[in-house]
């Protein structure tokens, strides 16, 4: 498990509720959009990043995590795993608390790259999932 249950509290309600979801897009038969629309059930608020820079839930998009002109509490990664290395090391880069890897996201040099820069990170793990399982 690449990420403890105390982590992944930890993450759901103590490291802010802005989320940049890289990978999401308009595409409703992807994961990232429903995933998206449960965080901002559970009161976060959503940025998309996505090469498209798409208005995606009522939120303005941006091409990469760098694009966005604010600070962002969680980046939460829906790309290939080949790619989502260089999205976490983007991640640290930014100041982000926390980096989200989803279900079958998995890369154990970024794991442990962006847990000895101090950043909390879950991967293989869905926030929509854990965040009802929390009560």
């Amino acid at each position: 498990m690449y990420g403890d249950q105390a982590t992944v509290e930890k993450i759901l309600t103590e490291s802010g509720d802005t989320w940049a979801v890289v990978g999401l897009s308009n595409n409703e038969s992807r994961a990232a959009y429903g995933v998206a629309e449960a965080l901002q059930r559970f009161g976060k608020r959503i940025v998309p990043v996505h090469p498209k820079a798409e208005t995606v839930h009522g939120e303005r998009g941006y091409a990469t995590l760098s694009d966005i002109p604010f600070e962002v509490d969680v980046v939460d990664v829906f790309v290939n795993a080949d790619l989502a290395g260089a999205v976490a090391d983007e991640a640290v880069a930014k100041g982000a608390k926390a980096v989200w890897f989803q279900l079958g996201v998995v890369d154990e040099a970024a794991y442990a790259r962006t847990r000895a820069a101090g950043v909390a990170m879950v991967m293989d793990r869905c926030p929509a999932i854990e965040i009802p399982r929390m009560g």
